[in-house]
């Protein structure tokens, strides 16, 4: 396969010069955005609003340069996210919606309408096939991200927990699939329901097309048929009071297959674009309701048509760069003994692991890990 193209700028500026979001503009027109057809088409942004508390996510105003070029090519741009599988404040689309504009996404400061992609519970999604695909042979895809005519995924590179770096494949794989895909790929299980939730409301009940969900009349409880339950993950979007929950019990490198496959099934057959800005690392994922100090310094804005050329691109410059001092990967550096990867995600979480998702990637033909490099 021939090398991608990644092009790469950095956050330098100069006194009275562009300042960042210009910036931001020059790299992706430089890259050949305008080579897709956008006019009068619908363009889905995909990125991550970031929990309430967390202030590493990225600033509504680089959202706002791609939705000007959006619109500069004739587009018409809507930003997006679905719904979170766990309790939080992005759970459903009317929190997700407060949470956002708490964060500074608004229709007045973006430029264009905030869509959550997966409707109002987390249960508007479209089965869609991964060609190749191993491990899912149909993902949960939010609506509103399939029934765009282009995708553009913009994305904050940052340490994770579990996937080693949350990048493009990461943001579009898990941040595409609903409640339900979002089951799929973090858990083969099945549900439990947690007593002491439970409200006995019966809305799960309604969702559930397997009667894997028997309601107790003495308890007035919600339990689940552990022979009927396929698992399919309906139920989580149903129940307002966060009583139905999955065990995360996927292996990472399961995990990062399936995530990798999800991004397949959303990126093929439509034209697409990806960016992604390595700036306020931070160790954990922005889902976190806080962030700790970033573990590397700002490196720069990348872009591609590519989406695993480009986190390929953005996990080489990471894996250049220095830790910064006074973070969990300088503090875990510093311990006596400690293991030394080589790699400043897995020193950062140890029991973290990003290759897999690279290697499957490539292997079920999503991109290429061969890149060119064009500095802008």
């Amino acid at each position: 396969m021939e090398k991608a193209k990644v092009y790469f700028t950095d956050f330098r500026t100069i006194a009275f010069g562009d300042g960042l979001p210009t910036k931001l503009k020059k790299l992706i027109k430089k890259a050949g955005i305008a080579q897709i057809d956008m006019d009068g088409k619908f363009v889905a942004i995909k990125m991550h609003f970031g929990e309430l508390g967390n202030i590493s996510y990225l600033r509504p105003n680089y959202a706002r340069a791609v939705v000007d070029v959006v619109k500069e090519l004739g587009g018409k741009p809507f930003l997006t996210d679905c719904n979170t599988m766990y309790p939080g404040s992005r759970k459903n689309a009317l929190e997700h919606l407060y949470c956002a504009w708490e964060n500074g996404f608004t229709p007045l400061t973006v430029g264009c309408p905030v869509i959550i992609g997966d409707g109002l519970k987390g249960t508007d999604d479209v089965d869609v096939p991964v060609v190749g695909g191993e491990y899912v042979k149909e993902a949960k895809i939010g609506r509103a991200v399939m029934d765009a005519d282009v995708f553009i995924s913009l994305t904050h590179f940052k340490g994770h927990e579990m996937t080693g770096f949350g990048g493009a494949i990461k943001n579009i794989g898990m941040g595409c699939g609903s409640r339900a895909g979002k089951k799929d790929q973090h858990s083969s299980g099945k549900p439990h329901i947690e007593q002491d939730a439970c409200r006995g409301c019966r809305k799960c009940q309604r969702e559930c097309a397997n009667e894997g969900l028997v309601f107790d009349e003495q308890t007035r409880k919600m339990h689940v048929n552990q022979d009927n339950c396929v698992g399919c993950g309906r139920c989580l979007g149903a129940c307002n009071f966060d009583a139905i929950a999955f065990d995360n019990d996927a292996a990472n490198e399961l995990l990062n297959c399936r995530m990798a496959e999800y991004t397949k099934a959303v990126v093929d057959g439509r034209p697409c674009f990806h960016i992604s800005l390595i700036v306020d690392v931070s160790p954990n994922c922005d889902c976190h309701g806080e962030n700790d100090a970033p573990i590397l310094p700002n490196i720069g804005m990348l872009c591609s048509f590519d989406p695993l050329a480009l986190d390929q691109a953005c996990v080489d410059a990471c894996l250049a760069s220095n830790p910064m001092p006074n973070s969990q990967l300088s503090d875990n550096l510093k311990k006596p003994g400690f293991a030394d990867w080589g790699d400043p995600f897995r020193n950062s979480t140890p029991e973290s692991e990003w290759r897999s998702c690279l290697d499957h990637a490539e292997k079920i033909g999503l991109g290429t890990r061969e890149y060119e490099l064009i500095k802008v």
